[in-house]
């Protein structure tokens, strides 16, 4: 059964309260379009390098305004609302960088922690620890839909192909990739990951993602995506600001894609052994 999907593209600020309401507007945007699954970036909550500033307005799942405003939507829209990520307080003191499907009737179906920190030190000068103040999640889904099998990822963990092949093993047939790629790694590597992962697995993907210079100082890269099994982008946003895209989603294009290429068929288990190479006086055996 195919379906419209949406990849809404942010531009988060600091005050989750605003980063809701632009939320709202958008989701109802893509709605409005026909969208019966809508995505929103990673972090769409709150975009906030200052950590003591962030924990301060950090709230837990039960009282945080992204998830009860994702939940309403869903409701409102009669849709599957699916908040790419947002920040979440946990009892230790650290937070979950966490991910929410809601379907129709308002209920989580599915929450997703990203599981890869992004702890990198780019030519820029931009050096980031995630995992200094987040807690890394441990457990990939896959998730049985109405319209489809659908796998989860966030950001950072596009770049980590064995989570995306062992959903599709799994059967996933959509991958979700939300994401706040920074501008300089986004330039050289965004769409060539996303569309790899779509091919290497026969899979589509969604990724919506925040773009443009922010109220913390940063810039990410934007141009959200919705890219088909065979690589093909099927929409795709600009470099700045907000914006929703809109595709149809056929789920019988992926298994018309393993028919062509059945790599997940055809893969084998193999050994990998270490050897020798030139030596001391010779060429080794």
């Amino acid at each position: 059964m195919s379906f419209k999907a949406a990849a809404v593209q942010m531009c988060s600020g600091v005050d989750p309260a605003k980063n809701a309401a632009a939320m709202a507007r958008l989701v109802r945007e893509a709605a409005a379009q026909g969208a019966t699954y809508v995505q929103t970036p990673e972090m769409t909550g709150m975009l906030q390098r200052d950590r003591a500033a962030a924990r301060a307005v950090l709230a837990d799942e039960a009282h945080d305004i992204i998830v009860k405003t994702g939940s309403e939507l869903a409701v409102e829209l009669g849709i599957h609302m699916h908040v790419g990520s947002t920040a979440i307080a946990l009892a230790d003191g650290k937070i979950a960088n966490r991910g929410f499907l809601f379907g129709p009737d308002g209920r989580i179906l599915n929450r997703y922690d990203k599981i890869h920190m992004f702890d990198v030190d780019l030519d820029n000068g931009e050096r980031w620890r995630e995992s200094a103040a987040y807690t890394a999640g441990s457990e990939a889904r896959v998730l049985s839909l109405p319209f489809a099998e659908m796998g989860f990822a966030i950001c950072y963990d596009v770049r980590f192909p064995a989570l995306f092949r062992a959903q599709a093993m799994a059967g996933a047939e959509v991958m979700t990739v939300p994401a706040a790629f920074t501008k300089q790694t986004g330039e050289a590597h965004w769409e060539i990951l996303l569309r790899a992962r779509a091919i290497e697995n026969g899979v589509f993907v969604i990724a919506a993602a925040q773009a443009g210079r922010h109220e913390d100082g940063r810039e990410t890269f934007g141009h959200s995506m919705i890219i088909d099994p065979w690589g093909t982008v099927l929409a795709s946003a600009g470099a700045t600001g907000a914006a929703v895209i809109v595709a149809e989603i056929d789920p019988a294009a992926v298994k018309a894609a393993h028919d062509k290429i059945p790599n997940l068929r055809n893969g084998r288990e193999f050994s990998v052994e270490k050897i020798a190479g030139a030596v001391a006086g010779g060429v080794a055996a």
